[in-house]
């Protein structure tokens, strides 16, 4: 599929709309908050955008939701998208100076908040001047805001979609950066049918008699893709689960209790689920049939062992904000454990130098990317945008490397590679062999400088739960290294921790351990 293949002139809402001619009785969402139809869900978009109509939000007004993952974000979401406008899901777990940063940077018109995040951002929402309304999903408590079920109750069900062209931007998304604030990445209404056709329908194998579960949140691309567009997109239904992803005990018994037959995770999930002991016989995990995971690479450490605990395969992907979803995956019967799998159709990768030149196989290089999904620059980063989009070209700050099959291998950021004694180091190699420890939960390696101030790699170390921090394990740790990595390689220190520092979507923040 290509974007020539769309109508010149389409609305991304058609992805919610197709499904009322015979699926409108279907459910659509399932929750702790109570399920909705795909009828139902329509109808509320359609008061939802007739609400922001009488606000006067016009065509590209930005319109910025804050809340857990419920049917209010994705119905305001659809609806802002339906009349024209420009849809901003912001990440729940950031700080009140990053929301006052984005509010800015988006010029947002209306802010849509649930009540559990208002205390959060209502100290800075009297500095945006564009900021006309803020609406409250539950109570707003004595701040006199208009509650959402006041603002669209009196509004009609009927709402005809805007004629936007298939190029019109119609969302905003703040990418999760390791450092300094989010970078704003538009995309627009084509991008929504290419990924779900791409990615969910061709490599997934998505069908209308698929439920998926995301412990990604509908702001961060990899949830709404995976667990919104991608099964609204083929008529199936999708679970939303409002609690946190580290609350592992939640995942599980969403999963029993709902049934998804795709489950969408993160290493780190995955990871967590495995050191939860008897997890299999405490919680049914029967309905799934497809693992999918991204956000960091997987190591092959944990491909195996949640195989051998469930018999299930876990698809590792790639893709980003920039591209909006998956680039690069791991196709189910065609699984590389550790690797990031192949290139899906409508994507090319190349792998370069500091001087754009094309790598031989095997040897590391900067991950480039091209597809019609991809954005076309950063919202109000001159600079940033200069160095990331290159023509055609997206440089995704990733280091691979290709094998001889077409199976690429992550090695790293671009800034999170080590010279150690002249020879380049991938930190996550390293990781990777720790991992096959069964006592290490979760690793990462930063650069340590020794007394000679040489660089050398250190690793910090999260041990599963009920195992001491020792001299043996410790040694375990070291003569597990010393068997599989070269002299060069081998971490020079080890340091156990209870956890990694992770950013708002769980990349873990290689800068936080580095200035340790």
């Amino acid at each position: 599929m290509k974007a020539a293949d769309l109508p010149l002139y389409y609305n991304m809402c058609e992805i919610l709309e197709h499904n009322l001619d015979t699926r409108a009785d279907k459910t659509a969402i399932l929750s702790d908050d109570g399920s909705m139809t795909f009828g139902e869900v329509s109808r509320q978009v359609n008061q939802v955008g007739n609400a922001l109509l009488r606000l006067d939000v016009r065509f590209g007004d930005c319109v910025a939701i804050l809340c857990p993952d419920r049917a209010e974000w994705i119905t305001a979401f659809f609806a802002t998208a339906k009349i024209g406008g420009t849809a901003l899901g912001m990440n729940t777990l950031l700080k009140t100076d990053e929301y006052d940063y984005i509010l800015g940077d988006s010029r947002a018109r209306v802010l849509i908040v649930h009540e559990s995040l208002l205390s959060v951002i209502q100290p800075v929402v009297a500095g945006h001047a564009t900021l006309g309304q803020i609406i409250v999903i539950g109570n707003s408590g004595d701040h006199g805001y208009t509650t959402f079920d006041d603002w669209i109750d009196s509004e009609s069900e009927s709402l005809d979609a805007a004629r936007t062209h298939r190029d019109d931007f119609c969302s905003l998304h703040y990418s999760s950066g390791t450092t300094g604030m989010p970078k704003g990445v538009l995309h627009a209404h084509k991008d929504y049918p290419l990924i779900a056709r791409l990615a969910g329908v061709d490599v997934f194998g998505m069908t209308e008699a698929d439920r998926t579960f995301s412990v990604a949140k509908l702001f961060f691309v990899y949830g709404i893709g995976g667990n919104l567009i991608f099964p609204w997109y083929v008529g199936a239904s999708c679970v939303l689960y409002a609690g946190s992803p580290r609350q592992v005990a939640g995942v599980l018994k969403t999963i029993e209790s709902y049934e998804p037959t795709v489950f969408v995770s993160v290493p780190t999930v995955y990871g967590a689920i495995l050191a939860m002991p008897t997890f299999k016989e405490r919680y049914s995990l029967d309905s799934v049939r497809m693992c999918i995971s991204a956000g960091e690479a997987l190591p092959a450490a944990v491909w195996q062992a949640w195989k051998d605990a469930t018999q299930l395969e876990i698809l590792d992907t790639i893709g980003c904000t920039e591209t909006y979803h998956t680039f690069m995956a791991n196709r189910p019967g065609a699984i590389r454990p550790g690797s990031s799998g192949k290139p899906i159709a409508g994507y090319d990768v190349r792998l370069v130098d500091e001087d754009g030149n094309d790598v031989p196989a095997g040897e590391v290089g900067h991950l480039m990317v091209r597809g019609e999904s991809t954005a076309l620059f950063y919202l109000h980063q001159y600079e940033k945008s200069r160095h990331t989009f290159r023509g055609e070209w997206l440089f995704t700050g990733d280091r691979y490397s290709v094998d001889r099959d077409g199976y690429y291998w992550h090695a790293g950021r671009g800034d999170d590679m080590l010279k150690v004694g002249g020879l380049w180091v991938s930190p996550v190699e390293i990781e990777n062999v720790l991992s096959e420890h069964d006592a290490v939960t979760e690793c990462a390696v930063v650069g340590h400088y020794d007394n000679a101030h040489l660089l050398k790699p250190k690793a910090f170390v999260c041990l599963r739960e009920g195992t001491e921090a020792s001299k043996e394990t410790l040694g375990e740790l070291l003569k597990l290294c010393a068997g599989r990595l070269d002299a060069h390689k081998r971490p020079r220190w080890i340091e156990f921790v209870d956890d990694l520092p992770r950013t708002a979507t769980g990349k873990v923040q290689r800068f936080q351990l580095r200035e340790q």
